[in-house]
């Protein structure tokens, strides 16, 4: 009974770092680096803050029992939506600065630290949350295997983020950013989508509620 749900979660998990709104996040975040090994870190620390929100508030609902309205669920997904636009206006703006300072960005590009990947690994935790622990509450009754099945849903998610973020990563890779134009577009892009996407979340969430 316990085992096919376990034996599921990490796939499960894998599928869930694919979903637009990570994709779009992860996607912004990579147009800062131009080496694949920072690309997939970021991806990493993404999925270790994904977990950390996910596993808080399974550990919350499962064992100390904690009830946590449907409602509020919306307003995390709405703060989702907010921290897409929020990244996705971010990301122009450091852009622009570089491109004014253009002497000074191979040399400083950014910050090599991965704050950035795990906050918003956080927030998008809050994304869905409730639903995966209710559905897990609802086929797993003993409180052990359903926070392991969020900790192995978690690794899934991870390993997939890892994958996005370095497969996104490449066209910012050291020999394709040589091309400034190249590179300033793709990012106006993946920044324009994050907050067009974002606006769209809001907006459904806030009407939902």
């Amino acid at each position: 009974m316990i085992t096919l749900p376990l034996l599921f979660a990490a796939v499960v998990g894998f599928g869930h770092a694919f979903e637009v709104d990570h994709l779009l996040a992860v996607s912004n975040i990579v147009t800062r680096r131009k080496t694949l090994w920072e690309a997939l870190k970021d991806g990493v620390y993404w999925g270790l803050g994904h977990t950390s929100t996910i596993l808080i508030i399974g550990v919350l609902m499962i064992l100390a029992k904690v009830g946590i309205h449907a409602q509020t669920f919306h307003f995390f997904e709405a703060g989702v939506g907010l921290m897409l636009m929020v990244l996705g206006v971010h990301r122009i703006w450091k852009t622009w600065e570089h491109e004014k300072a253009h002497a000074q960005m191979h040399a400083n590009l950014e910050p090599h630290d991965h704050k950035l990947a795990y906050g918003v690994g956080l927030v998008h935790g809050l994304a869905g949350s409730g639903a995966l622990v209710l559905l897990v509450m609802t086929e797993i009754e003993s409180a052990f295997p359903a926070v392991l099945y969020l900790l192995i849903f978690g690794v899934g998610s991870i390993a997939g983020m890892l994958l996005a973020a370095g497969m996104l990563s490449l066209p910012f890779s050291q020999k394709l950013a040589q091309g400034g134009l190249w590179r300033w577009r793709l990012t106006l892009l993946s920044s324009l989508l994050c907050i067009i996407f974002g606006g769209k979340v809001i907006l459904e969430n806030l009407l939902a509620g």
